[in-house]
């Protein structure tokens, strides 16, 4: 069941691995063509913006001249500085005087002009006349202010642009929600998707849609393009982007598969391993701190496959936690301490070995009896040993706490591993009843340094010590840490200062050797 749901898995992840590249690059090509016709479309609408706001200076600045130079009007002075207007703006094509709607006399000449039955009035005064019947094909807008008017063409806003034929574009009245200028299909209700913003972007009716607001009057200027170009620029950039996505799909693909391959071949290796006795253990020396005596070891899985090639741990323990080999192998770590240091505990009870116990022995009781029938058969006493609780897979802390719970009520201590690189060990604490917390030498090497979690230690020292648990102290290489932690008060420590992994043999004899010597 375990091999199937294994397969399940790989399948799913290089599955994935395969397609997710491909599927983010079409992603990543929607969003870049929908940010590249969008900016397209909003520089359209700027334009007309620009275009239809400087044309509504110039009408302001040609009326408000008109007004203020105190001719007569329609006298020659007054036709001759109209005719100077309307001769030196780009956007206007003639400027006149207002009488009973109509244009009395213009820079055109004297001839009246009428400027049709339809306008309305601006909050800021203008009068709008949309729709001036001169007669020429090209549509004539008036704007009056006072007593004269301007003429534009209601198409040189948007046809000076250098949009494409199918862009529409338009010049929207926020005040009368009508449209004033338009080149193409613009609908008026887009005013409502507008709001209170400057701009807006968005798809009606298969068209992508920018309306922009005028900061000189209650105008906002409009394009709209059709959605299709969005998905013709989408497959283009996709031309470039999936390709490449596809090739990283096949080499995680690839990876997963062959990291799948590895880790099948390491768990077969693991138990292949297990019948072939190439497992043994190596014993690290834990000092006490104040006397500098040896009191314990830390027993250390090692494997030596047939070849003579030696394979770290970090490259068969997490395996052998992920399918469940870990109760196996922790089951041969027990027996061989007992086969190593048994006999040696038995006539050392104020010496203890700590063996590591993985997420999957704390979530069996079984294991309390495995270390229970270790001591009976060599004859050692609970005191003699010590189990360290590591975080490396997830821990059910209910579970975890009745296993702890039986370990105590038999007498052998318990410490949390490696504390503070864990998500879960201030919760480890919390709920499970410990004896000694060991701080990780990933805090011990940063004593003496300038590094941001070099006041950690002085933290989990106050902690544990507040919470009342005994303090050893991993991965001390150097006098100066040493110094520092004992000047602190932690018991007990361990690291390459006072002795690297070994076989117990060499424990056994350094310690015959020092009771010798103090005799």
């Amino acid at each position: 069941m375990r091999s199937r749901i294994g397969l399940g898995l790989t399948v799913l992840a290089a599955t994935g691995a395969l397609l997710v590249p491909p599927w983010l690059a079409w992603r990543e090509a929607r969003r870049q063509a929908w940010e590249s016709e969008s900016a397209a479309a909003l520089a359209y609408a700027r334009d007309v913006m620009h275009r239809t706001d400087d044309t509504a200076r110039q009408i302001v600045r040609a009326t408000s001249r008109m007004n203020r130079s105190g001719l007569a009007p329609c006298s020659p002075a007054a036709l001759a500085l109209m005719r100077d207007i309307a001769l030196s703006s780009s956007y206007l094509q003639a400027v006149g005087y207002v009488r009973d709607g109509a244009l009395a006399c213009s820079s055109l000449g004297t001839m009246p002009l009428p400027l049709g039955g339809q306008s309305f009035r601006t909050a800021s005064g203008a009068v709008l006349y949309p729709h001036v019947p001169t007669g020429a094909s090209a549509s004539v807008l008036a704007a009056q202010l006072g007593d004269y008017a301007a003429l534009m063409h209601q198409e040189l806003p948007v046809d000076a642009t250098a949009a494409p034929a199918d862009v529409a574009l338009g010049v929207l009245h926020l005040e009368q929600h009508r449209t004033a200028i338009a080149r193409g299909a613009v609908d008026v209700a887009w005013i409502d998707r507008l709001g209170a913003r400057r701009a807006a972007t968005f798809v009606d009716g298969g068209r992508l849609v920018v309306v922009v607001r005028s900061k000189l009057d209650t105008i906002a200027a409009v394009a709209a393009m059709p959605a299709g170009q969005v998905e013709r620029r989408a497959r283009e950039i996709a031309a470039r982007l999936v390709p490449a996505g596809l090739l990283c799909g096949i080499a995680a693909c690839a990876a997963v598969v062959l990291f799948a391959r590895r880790r099948r071949s390491i768990e077969a290796a693991i138990g292949q391993a297990l019948r072939r006795n190439e497992f043994f253990v190596l014993y690290q020396p834990i000092v006490n701190l104040q006397t500098g005596e040896w009191v314990g070891a830390e027993a250390l899985l090692r494997w030596r496959r047939a070849d003579g090639e030696l394979v770290g741990p970090d490259a068969f323990i997490p395996v052998a936690e992920q399918t469940g080999l870990i109760v196996r192998l922790t089951e041969r770590v027990v027996r061989l301490v007992g086969e190593d240091a048994g006999r040696f505990l038995a006539e050392h009870p104020g010496f203890h070995i700590a063996i590591n116990l993985s997420a999957a022995d704390m979530h069996s009781p079984a294991i309390v009896d495995h270390l229970a029938g270790m001591l009976a058969r060599c004859g050692a006493r609970a005191s003699n040993l010590m189990v360290e609780i590591t975080e490396r897979g997830f821990l059910r802390l209910d579970a975890a706490q009745a296993t702890v719970a039986a370990l105590r009520k038999r007498g052998i201590a318990v410490a949390i591993d490696d504390f503070g690189t864990g998500y879960s060990s201030l919760s480890y604490l919390q709920r499970l009843d410990l004896d000694y917390l060991k701080i990780d030498r990933a805090f011990v090497e940063t004593i003496g340094t300038d590094a941001p979690t070099s006041g950690v230690v002085g933290m989990i020292i106050d902690m544990a010590r507040t919470m009342r648990l005994t303090m050893v102290a991993e991965g001390i290489e150097s006098p100066a840490q040493a110094a520092y932690l004992r000047e602190r008060g932690v018991e007990f420590a361990q690291g390459w200062l006072f002795g690297k992994p070994m076989p117990f043999a060499d424990i056994a004899a350094r310690m015959t050797e020092t009771r010798r010597e103090a005799a």
